[in-house]
């Protein structure tokens, strides 16, 4: 099964010529943490070009630079505000 993902990630990969990141590698290179760029993807702000479903369920997303540049779009969109109280 492991050898299948790596079949099937470096087809894509060879399939796409730019050079593709990880979530957290992606993330660092918007300046933003790895929780609020899934935050982001959760909420429809962003989606990254390349999503690939893991035989666990999850979403393995690929990012290329176009996609880091327009997360950086969003994330000077982004409008400071107060953080939400949570109750206890």
């Amino acid at each position: 099964m492991a050898a299948l993902l790596i079949l099937n990630l470096a087809r894509v990969r060879m399939k796409k010529a730019n050079k593709t990141y990880s979530t957290r590698q992606a993330a660092a290179k918007m300046r933003v943490s790895f929780r609020t760029l899934n935050r982001w993807l959760a909420d429809g702000k962003i989606k990254p070009s390349t999503a690939i479903k893991m035989p666990t369920g999850r979403m393995l997303w690929l990012w290329t630079d176009r996609d880091i540049a327009k997360g950086r779009k969003v994330k000077v969109a982004q409008q400071p505000g107060p953080k939400p109280k949570v109750k206890r």
